[in-house]
């Protein structure tokens, strides 16, 4: 007989938690070894715990659980982290997967895909579900290549910001796609401004998509 999956679940809402230890009440294969209701508690249960899988909500108190996830998995590679979410949008999609996270499963989604997604996360596999495996594919079929001869004053992570500027993203947006914090993407956007030799967001915007940016 095979050892039960182990899993923690990191919410900040009761209710949510109940219903996920009920549902797993009900099956042989898998047993709740914590709960978790913040960022940093997670990341101390985690570690204390060593559970197969994290079942993280992305929007948690006092460390939001993309960045919890990434200090998971950066001190326990072995655990898989499944984010939790009612959002499908491309940046929280990316963000996730940079910080780590090996699945991607919607609060709306039935008990047969979370079963799916935590038993091959289990097995050291990625499981994003049909509908958000449909957006990456959408995505990656697009060009996303910088122009290579624009600005070449700027870092590539400038650069990138600059990119995501012309798309008309806010910094709060930007920090959210890069996984950076606000702060480092405002130091980013001043130096910009700077190499652009403007005073404002707007014409930085204009000098980018003549050079190509933000398509």
């Amino acid at each position: 007989m095979t050892e039960p999956i182990r899993i923690l679940i990191a919410d900040d809402h009761t209710l949510f938690r109940s219903g996920l230890r009920a549902l797993f009440a009900s099956l042989h294969d898998y047993t709740v070894v914590g709960e978790a209701t913040s960022g940093t508690e997670a990341v101390t249960q985690a570690e204390a715990l060593q559970p197969d899988v994290v079942l993280m909500d992305i929007q948690m108190p006092d460390l939001n659980g993309i960045e919890a996830t990434r200090r998971i998995v950066q001190t326990s590679p072995h655990i898989g982290v499944i984010m939790l979410t009612m959002f499908e949008d491309n940046d929280s999609v990316f963000a996730a997967m940079r910080a780590g996270a090996r699945g991607y499963v919607l609060k709306g989604a039935d008990q047969e895909e979370m079963v799916r997604t935590i038993d091959a996360v289990a097995r050291g596999e990625a499981h994003f579900g049909a509908a958000i495996a449909q957006r990456l594919m959408v995505f990656f079929a697009q060009p996303h290549n910088l122009p290579p001869d624009a600005f070449p004053g700027m870092t590539d992570r400038e650069r990138e910001v600059l990119d995501l500027i012309a798309q008309g993203l806010n910094n709060e947006a930007i920090a959210r796609r890069l996984t950076i914090s606000p702060k480092t993407v405002r130091n980013h956007v001043s130096n910009i401004l700077s190499k652009l030799q403007v005073v404002d967001r707007s014409a930085a915007i204009v000098k980018a998509r003549e050079a190509g940016f933000g398509r």
